[in-house]
């Protein structure tokens, strides 16, 4: 098999691997990308329509919501949720969600993708009103209340009846919820595919769907939910819409787009990886067993810095619940958000720093994409992420929709290296962050106090014991998969 052919599943071609994308050189202008793979007939290539903007070009663009081909409605909901003019993206990719064709949309965090999607979803919606429309999926509970609320905000006037379907909520009465058909399903992959292959009820619920929807699609796409996906596209009718919505692309996205059986345009706001000019970006280099200290002294600067608000991103959820216990006992106001708290806890800790009652987040990758909080001034990253992709996603927490906003890692022994390789992909240098050593040292003692009292609460809230739960289900639904796999 050549370098260019994709692996493909006759049944499923939606994990089709390509070994090599396409042309990564800027592309100023519209371009047709034929499909050149043997292993697709030749009725049904498809010319992909790529666009990327010429930032030189594009800065003057006065064009408003009703140049886009939006209802009147829609163009008055727009006004009144403040949006005065449509994004780049939303500028490029409305017109050809209309016109029909399968959307993939490349753009930075912050850029309003969501309406991007959602405005034209609506437009079709009420003309043919009927449930359900759409589907959307999402990699995580937080951004599918995000959606709703956004999806019900955009299609008020309409009365659009929402049902979000995620994991940690009852299974009959979701059930229940869908067996009401409403306009537009929002989920996680997994606990969709549970109800899809329990219920025999369900799976024609979405028989007449005109539109599927991958948020955040490049962690949709992630190997991990290939078994979801199989189950949710073989419910879905062959015709429909699909799109595709992500900040960072991947070769899985492309591989799908070329096998879409619609016209497909691809937009892409920019190449490679890029934070927005607003976000300053500073690190400082800590002793590996004092980064607590320095982030307690990081957090009593929040006042001077002008910061109002703060998100602290962490690799593991143990070290983000011993850190969310011990800044409480240090009098900090603190939510804490990480896959082993139950649902209902996830969603107090999101409304909480949301409606500006605790000013501190502590969360780990939960929280890193999508998940719109406008005034966020500060994002702290405890652990530097192994990942550039991983980096960009967690700064853009903050410095959203032009406004300004600083990202600051905490390094330590081997982080300079991933530092460095951030700084190397971005094409940007940190600035190092000041701080008086000895205002830092003068905490010690209080921190380490407050350090034991975290670890001895860790002990009797039962954290542990969920922890070891949470791995035995796992490997259980492992040796499951497995097991199926070899049936199969």
């Amino acid at each position: 098999m050549n370098s260019t052919s994709l692996d493909l599943d006759i049944n499923f071609p939606l994990f089709s691997k390509k070994n090599k994308s396409f042309s990564k050189k800027p592309q100023k202008s519209h371009t047709d990308i034929p499909i050149q793979n043997s292993q697709i007939p030749n009725e049904q290539h498809q010319q992909i329509e790529k666009q990327t903007p010429d930032c030189k070009n594009e800065t003057s663009s006065t064009s408003t919501f009703a140049d886009l081909g939006l209802s009147e409605w829609g163009i008055k909901t727009c006004s009144e949720l403040g949006m005065k003019k449509p994004t780049e993206v939303q500028r490029y990719c409305i017109p050809k969600i209309l016109a029909g064709n399968d959307v993939l949309g490349i753009a930075k965090t912050g850029t309003g993708k969501t309406a991007t999607f959602a405005l034209p979803i609506l437009h079709r919606l009420a003309e043919d009103p009927y449930g359900v429309f759409a589907l959307v999926v999402t990699p995580t509970r937080e951004l599918a209340f995000q959606l709703a609320e956004q999806f019900r905000a955009l299609g008020s006037s309409l009365h659009i009846r929402c049902a979000v379907i995620i994991g940690g909520m009852d299974m009959i009465t979701q059930s229940k919820a869908l067996m009401q058909r409403p306009h537009v399903v929002i989920t996680t992959p997994g606990r969709i595919k549970v109800l899809l292959e329990d219920n025999p009820d369900v799976p024609p619920v979405f028989s007449r769907t005109k539109f599927l929807v991958l948020d955040e699609a490049d962690r949709v796409l992630d190997v991990g939910f290939e078994e979801e996906l199989r189950v949710i596209f073989k419910c879905l009718p062959k015709k429909r819409q699909t799109l595709l919505f992500s900040a960072t692309m991947t070769d899985d996205l492309t591989a799908l787009l070329e096998l879409s059986s619609n016209k497909a345009f691809f937009f892409e706001a920019h190449e490679g990886l890029h934070t927005v000019e607003s976000l300053r970006q500073q690190y400082i280099t800590v002793p590996e067993h004092v980064k607590d200290v320095y982030l307690r002294y990081i957090l009593s600067k929040m006042e001077d810095m002008s910061v109002r608000s703060v998100i602290i991103f962490f690799s593991e959820y143990r070290t983000c619940h011993r850190l969310a216990l011990m800044l409480e006992e240090l009098d900090f106001k603190v939510a804490e958000l990480n896959s082993m708290i139950p649902q209902s806890l996830r969603q107090a800790s999101v409304h909480r720093f949301k409606s500006g009652k605790v000013p501190i987040l502590l969360a780990t990758g939960v929280v890193e994409r999508g998940l719109d909080i406008p005034m966020v001034d500060l994002v702290i990253l405890y652990d530097v992420p192994r990942d550039p992709v991983e980096y960009v996603h967690r700064a853009g927490r903050t410095a959203r929709a032009g406004r300004e906003g600083l990202v600051l890692s905490i390094v330590s022994g081997n982080d300079v290296d991933l530092l460095h390789g951030i700084e190397a992909t971005l094409g940007k240098q940190m600035e190092k962050f000041e701080c008086k050593e000895k205002e830092v040292v003068a905490d010690m003692t209080k921190v380490t106090k407050a350090r034991r009292v975290a670890n001895m609460k860790m002990l009797d809230d039962g954290f542990e014991d969920r922890v070891k739960a949470r791995k035995k289900q796992k490997l259980a639904d492992k040796n499951q998969k497995r097991n199926r796999a070899q049936v199969l």
